[in-house]
């Protein structure tokens, strides 16, 4: 939860100066109000799970605050800040906060870098330090996540940020990317963002091999010896290959209305 709330506070601002980026009790605010909807985002923190009373109201607050944007976002829950009887209540409170699942996602860890260079037969690797590079960068998340290419273009189309402080990097094979991933120091850890295979090209290790470079460069830059990111269910399996180890449950919501 650290984690995500400090790396998208910089990611929110980056895209708006005057990006909601806000902490309140028990609810980090970090939202662009852009198209790219995971700069979109609210979570829960520790001060949010006390009770089932306590989760209730901050639920009705998170969501409050999505209904006043432009654009649509997701709160974040991490499970494990839950006290046992919030844990409990939780789906009813959802429910009446006006809130629904979207999907699950796991945070992982581990003290695993420096990682080795990668190779992979198929591919080639660039660091993202132009404008067409970014939209690139942009176009793969699109295709593997099923958006809009406009609305991920929106994220991160012509961002210093990701071309001066992102170790981004594409995966080539034979001049076309086919997959990226990128990491950025954030509070003594080097976290994992926004990694996406084309489709067309899974299964075929590329994910994996552009996220051990994009771990590699950002480590021998930085120094740091642990790592952290955020999975979904389709990059769940790959990163405990890396040395990532699952540690914390989550929950990805939207608005029912």
């Amino acid at each position: 939860m650290e984690q995500v709330a400090t790396a998208w506070r910089a990611m929110v601002l980056d895209r708006d100066v005057d990006a909601d980026v806000r902490d309140l009790p028990g609810v980090a605010v970090r939202w662009a109000d852009c198209r790219f909807v995971f700069w979109n985002a609210v979570t829960l923190t520790r001060e949010a799970g006390a009770d089932a009373a306590t989760l209730e109201k901050r639920l009705r607050q998170a969501a409050d605050i999505m209904r006043s944007k432009r654009q649509p976002g997701f709160l974040w829950l991490f499970e494990d800040l839950l006290a046992a009887d919030a844990h409990a209540a939780l789906e009813e409170a959802v429910d009446r906060a006006g809130l629904a699942y979207a999907f699950p996602g796991t945070g992982m860890a581990g003290d695993l870098l420096p990682v080795p260079d990668p190779h992979h037969p198929d591919l080639t690797f660039e660091r993202v330090v132009t404008d067409e590079q970014l939209l690139a960068y942009a176009d793969l998340n699109a295709r593997a996540y099923g958006f809009a290419p406009e609305d991920c273009r929106d994220g991160i189309a012509g961002s210093a940020l990701w071309k001066d402080e992102v170790y981004a990097y594409l995966a080539l094979r034979d001049g076309d990317p086919v997959a990226c991933a990128a990491t950025v120091e954030t509070e003594g850890r080097l976290f994992v963002v926004l990694v996406a295979t084309d489709p067309d090209c899974q299964r075929r290790g590329y994910g994996e091999a552009v996220t051990r470079k994009a771990l590699h460069e950002g480590a021998r830059a930085t120094g740091l010896t642990r790592a952290t990111l955020h999975a979904t269910v389709a990059g769940a399996p790959v990163y405990p290959r890396i040395g990532f180890e699952p540690n914390a449950p989550m929950r990805f919501h939207g608005l029912t209305d």
